[in-house]
């Protein structure tokens, strides 16, 4: 009699007991059981979520058997979306157990902190030491993980560089770490300027890297050039001032010569991070003044010059009748010989090489702009722009050494060469043509047969050859001038180079295709490239001849007619 008795008694409390723990709050009815697990929610991330929410099916005591357990993808979707096409994810899907989940990293649901909290922030390296031991301990050395220990809220931790859920291997290309995208991931801190202003960093490192050579071929996809850690190192990254850091003064060589071998061994390798106007050496600096002021200066007057001689041409055969158009000037014979074929042959190559080399030279400069996609294109599978350029630089020095070698051997090329030597008459002709062209003379100067237009169009070629072949050359081999020279040789180069460039493609473009297409004289073109003969002498020689002076001719020489 007891046992049926005693029986319904507890039958009949525990009724009681769970309609009462029915008409608590959920958190509350838990607690009959899990008294731990809700005391603790309160202090978690996950205070203000029922215990509903993340345990469904549970409702029903006793609870019944099969219900499914919690699963953070349940509100997490996009994080744990983001987790299974991790290195981690990947990991687990391959049946390796120890790979970390949610559970590993943020610990148990019901007392996790708040992602958002310094706690959580400063446990970071922590937490993932678990696996990685020895990074966790290389990290914690260095000037990041110093700044996490002392609490400071925005220094980088392992999720700042990595990504937080969506991990993936260095290799990958997506991943934050991979060498295209490292300036992105060290440019978070220390390409904000308020975040460098407020902890004394120095900003203008992003600015100064993409400028420098390996910033340039980092933004057209090398995959092999230097980047921020291949140089400050990737874990145990420590300021320059720390004896032990990679940049520090004393470790400089080894650093820069694991790609350039003997770099510092003559010379110390000095600043590495130049900003033009704020962090260059004075060379560089006055250099790169100078061609500001005189890039403007030179091809301003080329300007001045031509658009002068195009307006007077363009009054004179619309408002001038034939007989006044005629140039005071020396007389020479018809159809005279303005290239030798040899020289036409030199030409030709002059200026397939010196295109391309303007090409990919600006290419190399500016990868971003639409003009250099063709070629860097290519970047990530061959270093198209570097090749093409250099191969078109040696073209251009070979030109070049031909045509000195041929001035030495030949008699006839040096004596058509002579024609372009500088005389004194030239400064003269040129200022009175020039003064012409600004409208301060009523009557066109005479202008002889080799002017200084071009003399000064053959000096200029062979000024820009002589300055950007040797600067090339130290660009070029920069292994050996790193070896031999300061780092300042190879920063003055660059200057040279890039400017002389910009100086030569502008002087090219206002003068020399003035000359040859757009002076009325020769419009559409100047085919003495082609023919050997100037087009202006045909014109000329197909207009009425003009009354010739007495005296002009001699007997037997063959006939003249002025030249333009």
């Amino acid at each position: 009699m007891r046992s049926p008795i005693l029986a319904g008694i507890l039958g009949f409390a525990c009724w009681g007991s769970l309609a009462a723990a029915r008409a608590q709050p959920a958190g509350e009815a838990c607690a009959a059981c899990h008294t731990d697990q809700v005391k603790q929610l309160p202090a978690s991330a996950h205070a203000q979520v029922g215990c509903a929410t993340c345990h469904t099916g549970h409702e029903a005591y006793p609870h019944p058997a099969g219900a499914l357990k919690p699963r953070c993808a349940t509100c997490h979707s996009a994080q744990a979306g983001e987790h299974a096409a991790s290195v981690h994810g990947q990991l687990l899907r391959q049946g390796n157990q120890a790979a970390p989940t949610c559970g590993v990293c943020h610990g148990d649901p019901h007392t996790l902190k708040d992602t958002r909290s310094a706690t959580f922030h400063q446990g970071i390296p922590d937490t993932c030491g678990m696996c990685h031991t020895e990074i966790a301990d290389q990290f914690k050395a260095s000037v990041h993980g110093q700044a996490v220990a002392r609490g400071i809220p925005e220094a980088p931790v392992c999720t700042t560089c990595h990504g937080e859920h969506q991990i993936l291997s260095p290799k990958a290309a997506a991943s934050s770490v991979n060498p295209r995208h490292i300036h992105e991931t060290c440019g978070q801190c220390h390409g904000n300027v308020k975040l460098s202003a407020r902890f004394g960093l120095p900003t203008d490192r992003i600015v100064s890297f993409d400028e420098s050579f390996h910033g340039l071929a980092a933004r057209a996809g090398s995959q092999t050039v230097a980047n921020c850690a291949s140089c400050h190192g990737v874990h145990t990254i420590l300021p320059s001032s720390d004896p032990r850091s990679m940049v520090s003064v004393r470790n400089l060589p080894k650093t820069c010569g694991r790609c350039h071998p003997g770099a510092g061994t003559r010379f110390a390798i000095g600043p590495v991070h130049q900003l033009a106007g704020r962090s260059e050496s004075p060379a560089v600096y006055w250099v790169r003044v100078g061609y500001i002021i005189l890039i403007p200066l030179l091809v301003g007057l080329m300007l001045v010059h031509n658009l002068g001689d195009w307006l007077r041409k363009l009054f004179e055969r619309r408002f001038q009748p034939a007989a006044a158009r005629r140039w005071p000037g020396p007389w020479m014979p018809r159809q005279e010989i303005r290239m030798y074929r040899f020289e036409r042959i030199q030409h030709a190559l002059l200026v397939l090489s010196f295109l391309t080399l303007v090409w990919t030279g600006f290419a190399l400069k500016y990868p971003d702009q639409w003009w250099a996609r063709p070629l860097v294109a290519w970047e990530q599978y061959f270093p198209v722009r570097g090749v093409v350029h250099r191969v078109a630089a040696a073209v251009l020095i070979a030109i070049a050494g031909v045509h000195a070698l041929s001035l030495l051997t030949c008699r006839r090329l040096r004596e058509h060469w002579k024609l372009l030597w500088p005389r004194r008459d030239d400064l003269p002709e040129a200022l009175l043509n020039f003064a012409y062209n600004l409208g301060l003379l009523k009557r066109r100067p005479g202008l002889s047969s080799h002017s200084y237009i071009g003399k000064v169009e053959y000096w200029a070629v062979v000024w820009g050859t002589a300055i950007m072949g040797a600067t090339g050359v130290l660009l070029w081999a920069n292994n050996l001038t790193l070896h031999y020279l300061p780092k300042t040789a190879l920063d003055f180069a660059t200057t040279v180079h890039f400017y002389e460039a910009v100086l030569a493609t502008l002087s090219i473009l206002v003068w020399h295709f003035y000359g040859v297409i757009f002076d009325p004289d020769v419009y559409p073109l100047e085919t003495a490239f082609l023919t050997g003969i100037s087009v202006k002498e045909e014109h000329t020689a197909a207009e009425a001849e003009p009354a010739e002076p007495e005296g002009a001719q001699a007997p037997g020489e063959p006939e003249r007619h002025p030249a333009r």
